[in-house]
This record gives structure tokens, C-alpha cells and sequence, in this order.
């Protein structure tokens, strides 16, 4: 018999397009000038909010109705997960809009100090990419052999999880991700965040 433990576990829903919130992000971006410098500076392929604003729920009214939608999932996602909070609660720590043009790709990292991380997909265009979670026993993998290509998604080292407009996940926030090149021919918008 074999049990499987140690699970890494990534919440998935799917929320309301809302239209007027792309329009939200675009204007974040087309306004947010040190927001364009930085990605300029760090030859990011488009736009993010993410070193620049820290605000975006007073800014924008969607982006706030957003984030009250979010943070029911999360705590949601948290029992799951059977954090012990003591009483207390996860409390959104930073919010961020992506703007990625074709091209664009955002390598594997993580998200230090906070519990809770994930992404609203505002707009996805066809041919754009998925996000790609990775194994986090990787670096202890130093002897084993590789997987085989039709290895069940439970046992792969890198998972790709395709997403369509609307689609909420949310995942720990010590597990590296990355987002492959977008292959599209128009931007992938979304929205990311951080709970501690």
C-alpha cells in the first residue's frame, strides 16, 4: 500500500469576469509612471505595480470588491490547510497589478514573509501561459532518477496549471512558481497578492 503525505496543496476558483476591472488595471498602468520605470529598470516585459503602489484598494473600487471576495477564500483555503491562527486571522499584506506584453516571462521565485500568496487572472489571450509550480522537495532530490514524461501530476516535478479569466488560486507562499513566456499576441493581466 502506498500513502501519500507531505501534500502540497493549491486552492482553485473560479470567480465573475468583471470587465470593468481590466479597465481598472490598465489605467493603473497607463497612470503609474514610477510603476513603469521599474519595469524598465529590471526589464520586466510590461508592467506591475508591485515595487511601486501599495495602495490599490483605495485607488480602485474593483480592485477593493476584489480583495473582500479574496479574503473569504483565503480563509477558506487557511482551514484547509489547518493553520492554527490562534484566534486571529490572515490579513492582506500587498496587492499588485501584472501587465505581461508577449514575450514576457517571470522566473521561479517565492514570496518571503507572507503565509498566503496567489493570483486573479483578469485577462488571459489565447496562447498565453499557464503559471508553473514547482516541487518543493526539489533541491533534497539529489539522487533521484528523472520522471518519466506521462509521471501522474502528483509525482512530476513541475506542474503547469492553465487558467482562463476569472480563476482564483491561491497556494502557500513558500512554494516556488514561475510564469513561462507568453506566447499570446496581446497581454496577460492579473492580479497578485500576499496574506501574513
Amino acid at each position: 500500500m502506498t500513502e501519500l503525505l507531505f501534500a502540497t496543496q493549491i486552492y482553485r476558483t473560479r470567480l465573475a469576469a468583471n470587465a470593468e476591472l481590466k479597465k481598472a488595471c490598465l489605467a493603473i498602468a497607463r497612470d503609474d509612471r514610477a510603476g513603469q520605470r521599474w519595469a524598465k529598470d529590471h526589464r520586466y516585459p510590461g508592467y506591475t505595480s508591485y515595487a511601486s503602489l501599495d495602495d490599490l484598494p483605495m485607488r480602485s473600487p474593483e480592485i477593493a470588491a476584489l480583495a473582500a471576495r479574496i479574503g473569504r477564500h483565503v480563509a477558506t483555503f487557511a482551514r484547509a490547510l489547518d493553520f492554527d491562527l490562534a484566534g486571529r486571522r490572515l490579513k492582506l499584506d500587498s496587492i499588485w497589478v501584472n501587465v505581461m506584453e508577449a514575450g514576457g516571462v517571470h522566473t521561479g521565485h517565492l514570496h518571503p514573509h507572507s503565509k498566503i500568496s496567489g493570483t486573479y487572472y483578469v485577462s488571459l489571450p489565447r496562447g498565453a501561459s499557464a503559471i508553473r509550480f514547482e516541487d518543493p522537495r526539489l533541491p533534497l532530490m539529489m539522487a533521484a532518477p528523472a520522471r518519466r514524461t506521462t509521471a501522474r501530476r502528483h509525482n512530476r516535478t513541475f506542474v503547469e496549471m492553465a487558467v482562463a479569466p476569472g480563476t482564483l488560486l491561491l497556494w502557500e507562499s513558500w512554494l516556488r512558481h514561475e510564469v513561462p513566456l507568453n506566447a499570446s499576441q496581446g497581454p496577460r493581466i492579473s492580479i497578485s497578492f500576499n496574506y501574513s
